[in-house]
């Protein structure tokens, strides 16, 4: 409708080529705007924290920081903006971390142009949006009975891995190539998640559930 409010963008991508197609595809169509782009999940956070768009475009799989981990941190801030990932991964590895940081949508690349559009609208209505395969993926998820640490994301299992081991928060940040902050959430979200109080404590509930060892 032609009174409908235009909905601010921010693109993420380490991919020029695709950032370029995005940009040039709302750009071309009227009640979107472009606001700026990122090509990893850490630019992306800054760039989200000062622009305040209405949503955010994310790939998951980026060498300038995870968009898992730009998710969670955005998430955390109590950014405005809703993410709509947009990826060409729909494993459950990628699906269900990236959701449970607070994805709003979660769409494939091979998404049609028009498909894309609606999701970025319902997106900034505060509305969830999931590719069919995505969400046959969750209701099966729900369904099957839940492994010892599906409690844990992928990530928080290799933190508390790490801190099995007597590593410091500043080397797991090394290692796993995150800020130190990043680790702390993880770990309050471990300890949370454990019935934990402190590491020695997530180490050893972990033990007894087999997610460790």
């Amino acid at each position: 409708m032609a009174d409908d409010p235009t909905i601010t963008l921010l693109l993420v991508d380490d991919h020029p080529v695709v950032r370029d197609g995005l940009r040039g595809m709302f750009s071309a169509s009227p009640g979107f705007t472009v606001l700026g782009e990122a090509s990893g999940g850490v630019e992306a956070v800054a760039l989200a924290v000062r622009l305040d768009p209405d949503v955010v475009l994310m790939d998951l799989r980026m060498p300038g920081g995870s968009g898992v981990e730009a998710i969670a941190e955005l998430t955390r801030r109590g950014a405005r903006a809703k993410v709509l990932v947009l990826t060409t991964y729909d494993t459950d590895s990628d699906t269900l971390p990236a959701i449970e940081a607070g994805a709003t949508g979660y769409l494939l690349k091979d998404a049609p142009r028009d498909e894309l559009f609606t999701a970025v609208r319902a997106a900034a209505a505060g509305r969830t949006v999931l590719s069919p395969a995505v969400a046959s993926r969750l209701v099966t998820a729900v369904r099957s009975p839940a492994p010892a640490d599906a409690t844990l994301s992928a990530r928080e299992r290799e933190v508390l891995t790490l801190v099995a081991k007597g590593t410091s928060n500043r080397e797991i940040a090394r290692v796993l190539f995150i800020s130190e902050a990043t680790v702390k959430t993880h770990l309050t979200h471990i300890y949370a998640k454990l019935d934990a109080k402190d590491r020695a404590a997530a180490v050893a509930n972990a033990y007894d559930r087999g997610i460790l060892g």
